[in-house]
Order: C-alpha cells, then structure tokens, then sequence
C-alpha cells in the first residue's frame, strides 16, 4: 500500500546513501552511510521523516498545536517545533529533568522558533507516571486558553511515526539493489524504537536481503522489550497486517556505556574517528553511541571481514553543544588550541 498520501511532504527525498573509502579500507569492511542527517529542515535529522506522517494527522483533526515530550535537549522535540512552524502551529515540550544552566543547543533552538518547554525537575516517583500527570497539566492548560491539541509521544514513536521508516525501508531497498549489497547489514540507534520499527515493518514487504540490526543507547530492559513488541503489534494492525507471533527483534543491548546521553570516552573517540576520516560529523547520544558500537563488533568479530555495512545516520548534531558533552570535549581539544597574547609567537 502507498502511504505517501498520509503525509505532509516536506523533505527533499531520497536522501544520499555515500560509500565512506577511508573507514571502509581501515576497518576491513564496505561501510555505508545513509545520510539521513542532511534531511533539508532544522539541521535534519531522522525524527523529520516521522513527524510528516505526524503533522498530517495532527492537521487533519484540526490541531492547532503539537505538544510532545522528551528529554531536556531532545531532537525530536526540535524538529517537531521545526515542523509545528512551518504549517503555523504551535508547540510545547515537556520534559523531566534538570534545566542545564544554560540555554544551548537543542534548547536553544526550541525557543528560537518558538516552541515553549515545561521543564520539571524529578520527584522519585516513577518516570512515567511523572510524565503522563505532567502532561495531562499541560495539555488541558493549553485546551483551557482555546487550542486544539495534538499530542504525540516521545521520538514520535507511535504507529503514525513509524510509518515514516515503513516508506524509508523502501527507499533503501531501492538503492541497495546492486550485487555488492547482497546480505548487507543495515544498523540504526534504537532508542524510542520508532525508527527501528518502521524501518522493521517496512524491509519485511519489499525485495531485498538487508539484515537489520538495532544498537540500544539507553538500557533494555523487561519493560523496554515489551515497548517493542507493543509497538510492532499496533504497526502491523495500523498497515491491515497479521500480527501473528511476536518475531526475533536483533538488538544488539551491549553498547550502551553508561545510559542514556550520558558522556563516554569511547563514543568521543568513534565521533573524532569519523569526522577526521570522513569529515561527518556524528552527536554523542545516538549516532556516535551506535558507530563506537559497530566499531566494537568489528573489534569482536561480530562483523566479518569484507561485510557490507550501512550505517543510517539520524543526525543529532546540536547535541554535540549540550553543556555536559561539550564540556567532556573541551577537556579532551583544548590541548589543540594555541592562545597567543598580542605579541606573541606560534
């Protein structure tokens, strides 16, 4: 089935799949980069092929603002405002956790087109019973000063975002059909699994032999698993499919250094390997987190000499100016940078 006409088009699509030569040739492999971070609104990102099945859902019930939540410098909750702007909508974040001292990067960027975000700090009950009190506050405020709103869950994983990785799944297929991607191996981070779903449901229903293998950045755990399942089952049930048994999700759960968006020396190494061999630029949270992972499974022998990898690319940048990442990375690069006085010689 088309589902093209269940969206706002707004994204300048296909995006670039590159072969990167130098980490190819380093590394023992083929590796591949799908480019999803080049998507062509609010420095891009994987969340903006999700919010155009969102935007035309939330503008066909007449929403006049979106509210999502997430964390303090979440990117979806950029790229939602980014969507809410361009069709004239309002846009609310709501988010858990502690104000970082500072307003920068994705933080930054909400307020600069304008969305607001509620930022609370934890009280020890449990997360989401938090955040569904928090959120049920926020919507009915707003419904009380005359808005109609949409609400729409963190990453926009849901079934109506996920069906934006359904309609990716066949845009990589089509450009992996040459003989040197027989049996490649397709990675994606794997946090709010909406990417990882769609791009699931969405490889089971054309021609192709990409295996998909998800890389955890936060952990999994019993609850997580079940979160996956659920919204496998409520994906199949929103295309008319049979669900059927729950099949075997490949999650690779090892390579999550610390939590979620949490500091790692490993990760700041894979993202300096990458910009320095490839001049990509990879954020510490999701990208960087899953390329250190693939480099890892290389090192283990997990990915076999001469594999073809593609590595989707869900951008993140602006995490790279989060306060506590740039501050990790300050104390590393500062050795780099020569301050000279007035007079002064190199």
């Amino acid at each position: 089935m088309d589902w093209t006409n269940r969206k706002e088009s707004f994204l300048n699509l296909p995006t670039p799949l590159e072969y990167l030569e130098t980490i190819s040739k380093e590394q023992g492999v083929h590796f591949y980069i799908k480019r999803d971070d080049v998507t062509n609104l609010g420095f891009g990102g994987n969340k903006l092929r999700k919010l155009e099945y969102i935007l035309k859902d939330a503008r066909n019930q007449n929403a006049t603002m979106i509210i999502t939540r997430g964390a303090v410098q979440t990117n979806h909750g950029r790229l939602t405002a980014v969507a809410a702007a361009k069709y004239g909508m309002k846009c609310a974040i709501v988010c858990i956790g502690e104000y970082p001292g500072e307003l920068s990067a994705n933080l930054l960027l909400d307020r600069i087109l304008g969305a607001e975000v509620i930022i609370k700090k934890p009280n020890g009950r449990p997360i989401e019973e938090q955040y569904k009190e928090l959120i049920k506050q926020v919507c009915s405020r707003y419904e009380e000063q005359g808005e109609r709103v949409y609400y729409t869950p963190m990453g926009g994983s849901d079934e109506v975002g996920s069906l934006g990785y359904y309609e990716c799944a066949k845009e990589i297929a089509a450009q992996t059909k040459g003989k040197e991607f027989e049996n490649a191996r397709l990675f994606c981070s794997v946090g709010s699994v909406g990417t990882y779903m769609g791009l699931y449901c969405g490889l089971q229903e054309v021609e192709n032999s990409l295996h998909l293998t998800g890389v955890a950045i936060m952990p999994f755990d019993e609850e997580k698993d079940k979160e996956v399942g659920a919204l496998y089952k409520r994906v199949k049930t929103l295309l008319g499919k049979e669900t059927g048994d729950l099949p075997e999700f490949h999650i690779e759960k090892g390579y999550v250094r610390g939590g979620y968006n949490q500091p790692s020396r490993e990760v700041r190494e894979a993202v300096y390997y990458m910009a320095r061999k490839e001049g990509i630029f990879l954020d510490p949270c999701y990208t960087g987190k899953c390329f250190a992972g693939i480099l890892e499974m290389i090192r283990e022998g997990k990915i076999k000499n001469g594999e073809t990898i593609i590595f989707l690319h869900t951008g993140g940048g602006p995490g790279l100016f989060t306060r506590h990442h740039r501050e990790a990375f300050e104390e590393e690069l500062m050795a780099g940078v020569h301050l000279l006085e007035e007079d002064g010689e190199f």
